[in-house]
């Protein structure tokens, strides 16, 4: 599914590493099979998004880059119609990221959003 750069407007990625430790400290998770979700508000009233996934999930780099593509691919079907905006996104990938299928993925992320209270229904 190809995104245009026009409906990303209202998303940035998240790159300092500070970012990422504000968001993992100060924030809240939810945890699913496939994937963790950490959140945090930014008041910034834009949607903030990163992905990670540790050396512990894998050694290859190779198996580490594609559980990221995965996340990114789902987070990009799902972020603009059902997250709130105003928050840093962090997907944390797992074991079982790379090997899940894609649909149930995305209703892992779902699921996360639902327990954390920042999903919407938008269609």
């Amino acid at each position: 599914m190809n995104i245009c750069k026009k409906e990303l407007s209202a998303v940035k990625m998240l790159t300092a590493r500070s970012d990422f430790l504000a968001v993992q400290s100060k924030g809240r998770k939810w945890i699913s099979h496939g994937l963790i979700l950490q959140i945090r508000k930014n008041d910034l009233d834009i949607i903030r998004i990163g992905y990670t996934v540790s050396k512990k999930i894998d050694k290859s780099a190779v198996k580490r880059n594609r559980i990221k593509r995965r996340l990114r691919s789902i987070m990009a079907e799902i972020i603009q119609k059902h997250a709130k905006s105003g928050y840093d996104y962090i997907l944390v990938g797992r074991k079982l990221t790379r090997t899940r299928s894609y649909e149930t993925l995305k209703k892992d992320l779902k699921w996360c959003l639902k327990k954390t209270e920042l999903y919407q229904d938008n269609g």
